[in-house]
């Protein structure tokens, strides 16, 4: 372990248009499943703080919700939830996905370009009026063209919003290393925030939730748009070292209820089975999982889930 008077750590936030590849940046810098990832863009809901470790010095990385224009409720307190984890921080990295940022320009570019487009304007509007200064890092850069991305670099150096830029690739890990070092020199002098083999700084009930809904998303994800949440309502230690786990899978219409079930209840089978696979494989100890599924129209007006994952009910 280092001495402490070597000690750095501090927070650095990842703030960009929702599926940018932010979850996929920070499971990559912390080495672990920190945060979930899939194809539905606004899957992260709260800044899940990954622990990442470089040298001397210890990375809390804030992985904010992707900042958009809101329209919910549930949109408000996520996208002030995505603002309140960048003030916070230390140092702040602007994530855009580069490919989908180049195509929203062409006549190629699909309406999910041109909306993330349209989110990454918003953020450096914002940054602008902050007057802050962030560091800029171009992801999914695989097999774009060199000239390509030092245009669109200058491009967004034109705004004045960045300090730097960092060409990476956080699926394949290409330039992460050289941005981790940066993040580190970042850190305060001080002594580590957590113990040196902690990767993540959620509470155990609420990655458990994740878990399910990323399991939801992926089974479910083209028949249910955002319309799930999962709650776990009960999380018990046995006396025989195993969890029992009760989780709550909630859907905002009955119709929306055999679509989670399946035929047979063989989607919901496979969402359990999945979930208490990679539960079994995080907690390391046999796990017994229980999922109910409930059709509540306002669970989107719920301040109890609101609470599970730290947002703001009356933003």
């Amino acid at each position: 372990m280092t001495e402490p008077q070597n000690q750095r750590a501090g927070f650095a936030a990842i703030i960009g248009a929702p599926n940018a590849g932010k979850s996929t940046l920070v499971n990559r810098l912390t080495g672990t499943k920190v945060s979930i990832v899939t194809q539905k863009v606004q899957t992260t809901r709260f800044p899940v703080r990954g622990i990442a470790m470089e040298g001397d010095a210890q990375i809390v990385l804030v992985d904010t919700p992707g900042i958009f224009t809101p329209r919910r409720r549930l949109d408000r307190a996520m996208v002030a939830s995505a603002w309140g984890g960048a003030d916070d921080a230390d140092v702040v990295v602007h994530l855009i996905d580069a490919a989908s940022h180049i195509a929203a320009e062409g006549k190629e570019g699909q309406a999910a370009d041109r909306r993330s487009a349209e989110d990454t304007e918003t953020i450096i509007a914002a940054l602008k009026a902050a007057g802050k200064q962030v560091i800029l890092a171009l992801n999914k850069i695989d097999g774009m063209r060199r000239d390509t991305l030092l245009a669109l670099s200058h491009a967004m150096f034109e705004t004045g919003v960045y300090s730097e830029v960092y060409m990476i690739s956080a699926l394949s890990g290409d330039g992460v290393d050289d941005l981790k070092q940066r993040l580190a020199r970042s850190m305060p002098e001080g002594p580590w925030l957590y113990p040196e083999d902690q990767s993540a700084d959620v509470p155990m009930r609420v990655l458990a939730a994740e878990i399910t809904r990323e399991k939801v998303y992926l089974r479910v994800h083209e028949e249910l748009p955002y319309s799930a949440a999962v709650e776990t309502t009960s999380f018990e230690d046995k006396a025989d070292g195993s969890a029992r786990i009760e989780q709550t899978i909630y859907v905002e219409r009955e119709s929306q209820r055999p679509i989670v079930l399946g035929k047979g209840g063989q989607t919901l089978k496979w969402i359990g089975q999945k979930s208490r696979e990679e539960l079994i494989e995080l907690l390391d100890r046999p796990v017994h999982l229980f999922l109910t599924v409930k059709v509540d129209p306002k669970w989107q007006d719920s301040r109890a889930l609101y609470a599970q994952f730290g947002l703001d009910y009356d933003v």
